[in-house]
């Protein structure tokens, strides 16, 4: 949220600098980040004097260019500058750019330079307004009345050129009470009466006499509904007013804080609501049809165009504000229509100040995509109590500035009164929660210039009323929150004493500590991590039985349709990141990411209330994508597409990382509708499963926009941490005896994998045979039908003395039987 240093200075009396004013806000919760200078002019016209033409004549070399020489004050000798615009004259009032001014704004800024047109020299520019950001016309120079400037003034002087420095101030969603100047305004004078030791109040400015009240209105306004959709709406008709542009000062104030004005009587309200906080809208009264209001649930299917020009469709669940025949005229607190917004034709308004439900508002907002000044107030949760205040200031400005006339009196509906919050703050608690004592005096100060009233003192009790506004406030720790923020954090003083934590390490710790060198293991390994959003669209799931839709964790208050339910599998974060990553030409995707995954079992859950996460599972998941080409535009090596069996080496050194046996895992072919063709399910010791990688479908990858293939691997971290809580990585002393190579051809079956292969050789020889390797796939001419041939590397080693060549031979020829007798496999 912006805020105006001269505005907010307005409101509280300070001398302290832009700067110092950010640093207290932050101190005392309203983070601030940048602190801007804005000028009513960019650039603030440094550099740019009046000064007086005197001599023009042709230049020699053109039809076009003028030689003038132009007075810029006593104490300085006449410039001369070439001019090429057709009005420039002698005796002429101007505005001058002397050298080294900067004119225009942003990257469109330029130096006035000593330059030389066309043989003759020129020390200056004589300007026109769209030159210096003072108007649109470019016809020529401007030329000012003589009479009414002095030559060698500052043109920021005759301009009333003024700068303002604007505050980002970051409200976090529980501070709706600082999203306006006034909030803000009423928090910094609270730390200034406690640290300038005098009081110091927040003012609001004169908001005009008090609206007549007991006439009937002319809108008549019929609340539907449950009073909790509308605590409050309140009304005035004023009419026979002109809308026009806003004055001057207005526009600047609004252009300020970064907002463009439209006509005066929106730009009133959109003041009002950056000055309290509370939002306002003004309808064209021949818009309201029948000249009535029915505020309450919008009918289903109904269609609105908002003032985004945007048509919505809305259901029961959006607010409405409709006219006599049903035609809704706005969103409650959130956007009104066009048809019904004020323009240069309206001559009557319906002035409405109202309260809504923030649930409903906030849901309604993000349901139909629109994020505006009022649902980012209304969300939060507003004080009904300051309806009338505001409806007060708006409608006398609007008298002031555009004329008219208050028809009737003000309509006030108020269906749920606004009470204050009463909460009991136990001083002994809040010294035990401080560390230390904090004056009484302070404590009363504080609270008193926070507008929290103390109705009675007992004892270490004090009985506090917090305003309604203040919905963040409501029990005794708030309380105590609130008094630290004003008092200062850094005024706790110390102990000296550090305590430290003996415990032992968790299981949480110790798979946490996994994590990372798992993590340092894969990025040296040439892997990016990712990190998604938990949140996941229902979309994706439709159609899969792998995942199915109807088993994802809905939301009950999605922030859009694409965010509707908690993520079943890491694999779509995966892939919208390599879309986006290849959409901006890159080749080579190499990703993992750490995440939990959820389901739900609809026929478990709900079924037992004493337990209510029964049928619910939450599951840690490591997720590996490879993709693209693994190298390209090397001189020294051929291009080179990835392939799925790198998923596997990086499983493998996972494993072996983590101390298991990458020999006792099983890889199982399965079918699954997210892979193409034959995925694998990853199992170790009995069977368990620890996780399944394939080759990503194309109908999902068409889904994400991808063309290239893209292989996925998804591991069950919680089972692996379980399975590697069984060994103990240990330092081992390099082998003494050496290592013993031995290569079969075999022609095997072409549905024998070598997956099958691996699993018969270590099953055959557990002991002696360190690895095995495939080198060589062959398929085609001089095999049988259904065959294709196998060259496999086979690694022996005995690590108390070294293998005799009858020992090789013994168990080369057992693995040959055993290949033989389970897979068919014959030597070539």
């Amino acid at each position: 949220m912006n805020i105006s240093y001269k505005w907010l200075r307005e409101l509280v009396d300070t001398t302290l600098t832009p700067q110092e004013v950010a640093d207290v806000l932050t101190s005392i919760g309203l983070e601030t980040g940048s602190i801007d200078e804005v000028e009513t002019i960019p650039g603030g016209l440094r550099g740019l004097v009046i000064g007086k033409v005197l001599t023009c004549e042709m230049h020699p070399d053109s039809d076009h260019l003028h030689i003038t020489t132009v007075s810029v004050g006593d104490d300085r000798e006449p410039l001369q500058i070439v001019c090429g615009a057709p009005n420039v004259a002698a005796g002429q009032a101007v505005v001058v750019a002397t050298v080294g001014a900067v004119l225009g704004s942003g990257n469109e800024q330029f130096t006035i330079k000593k330059s030389r047109l066309r043989g003759v020299d020129s020390y200056g520019m004589i300007c026109s307004e769209t030159e210096i950001g003072v108007g649109s016309d470019s016809s020529g120079i401007i030329v000012l009345d003589p009479e009414k400037v002095t030559v060698g003034m500052p043109a920021a002087e005759y301009y009333g050129v003024e700068s303002d420095y604007i505050l980002e101030v970051d409200i976090t969603p529980n501070r709706v009470d600082a999203t306006s100047h006034y909030g803000v305004a009423r928090d910094l004078a609270a730390y200034l009466t406690l640290h300038n030791g005098k009081e110091i109040r927040a003012g609001l400015p004169d908001a005009g006499p008090e609206l007549p009240v007991g006439k009937p209105c002319p809108v008549e306004v019929e609340l539907r509904g449950e009073a909790e959709l509308c605590p409050r709406f309140e009304g005035v008709v004023i009419r026979s007013i002109k809308v026009t542009d806003s004055p001057e000062w207005l526009q600047k104030r609004l252009n300020a804080i970064g907002l463009k004005p439209v006509n005066n009587v929106v730009d009133i309200t959109n003041y009002v609501l950056h000055e309290v906080g509370q939002p306002l809208h003004a309808y064209s009264l021949n818009a309201i049809d029948g000249n009535r209001l029915v505020v309450g649930p919008a009918a289903k299917g109904a269609k609105i165009l908002t003032l985004d020009h945007v048509e919505h469709e809305l259901d029961e669940r959006d607010i409405v504000i409709a006219d006599a025949e049903g035609t809704p005229l706005c969103v409650g607190g959130v956007m009104g229509s066009e048809a019904a917004g004020t323009t240069a034709r309206t001559t009557d308004i319906f002035l409405e100040a109202a309260n809504f439900n923030l649930t409903r508002v906030r849901k309604t907002a993000r349901r139909l995509g629109i994020n505006s000044d009022s649902s980012f107030r209304f969300e939060r949760g507003l004080d009904a109590d300051n309806t009338h205040w505001a409806l007060r200031r708006a409608a006398n400005l609007i008298l002031e500035i555009a004329g008219g006339t208050i028809d009737g009196g003000v309509t006030d509906q108020y269906r749920i009164p606004s009470q204050p919050y009463s909460v009991t703050l136990n001083l002994t608690k809040m010294r035990k929660l401080v560390g230390q004592e904090i004056p009484l005096t302070d404590v009363k100060r504080i609270l008193k210039s926070l507008e929290i009233e103390c109705i009675s003192e007992k004892g270490e009790e004090l009985q506090l009323k917090v305003p309604k506004y203040r919905y963040d406030v409501t029990r005794d720790v708030d309380v105590i929150e609130d008094l630290m923020r004003i008092y200062g954090y850094n005024r706790i003083r110390l102990s000296g004493y550090i305590r430290a934590n003996l415990s032992t390490k968790s299981q949480e710790d110790i798979n946490y500590r996994r994590q990372l060198f798992i993590s340092e293991q894969l990025v040296g390994a040439g892997f990016n991590e990712l990190l998604n959003n938990s949140l996941s669209s229902r979309s994706n799931y439709e159609g899969l039985t792998s995942f199915p839709a109807d088993n994802a964790v809905e939301l009950l208050n999605p922030l859009s349709h694409d965010l509707d339910v908690m993520r079943q599998t890491l694999l779509f974060g995966g892939l919208q990141n390599i879309g986006y990553n290849l959409r901006r030409q890159k080749s080579r995707f190499y990703f993992f990411e750490w995440g939990k995954c959820y389901a739900v079992n609809k026929e478990k859950a709900g079924k037992n209330p004493e337990k209510p996460l029964q049928g619910y599972t939450e599951e840690n998941k490591l997720g590996i994508w490879i993709a693209g080409q693994r190298v390209s535009n090397s001189w020294a090596h051929a291009n080179e597409e990835t392939s799925p069996f790198e998923l596997k080496a990086a499983l493998i050194n996972i494993l072996n990382r983590l101390g298991i046996s990458p020999i006792a895992m099983q890889m199982k072919p399965v079918t699954m509708d997210i892979f193409d063709g034959t995925a694998y399910e990853l199992t170790l010791y009995q069977g368990r499963r620890i996780g399944f990688l394939g080759a990503v479908s194309q109908t999902l990858r068409k889904r994400a926009d991808i063309s290239i293939p893209i292989y996925f691997m998804e591991l069950d971290w919680d089972q692996i941490c379980l399975l590697a809580d069984r060994n103990r990585v240990e330092a081992q002393d390099l082998p003494r005896f050496p290592l013993v190579k031995r290569d079969l051809a075999l022609l095997v079956d072409k549905a024998v994998s070598f997956v099958d292969i691996e699993s018969v050789a270590y099953k055959t020889e557990r002991k002696l045979l360190r690895s095995c390797e495939l080198f060589d796939v062959y398929e085609g001419k001089n095999l049988p039908d259904g065959k294709k041939s196998y060259a496999v590397s086979f690694y022996l080693r005995d690590d108390e003395k070294t293998m005799s060549d009858k020992q090789i031979d013994g168990i080369m020829q057992k693995l040959a039987q055993q290949l033989n007798k389970q897979l068919g496999a014959e030597l070539r």
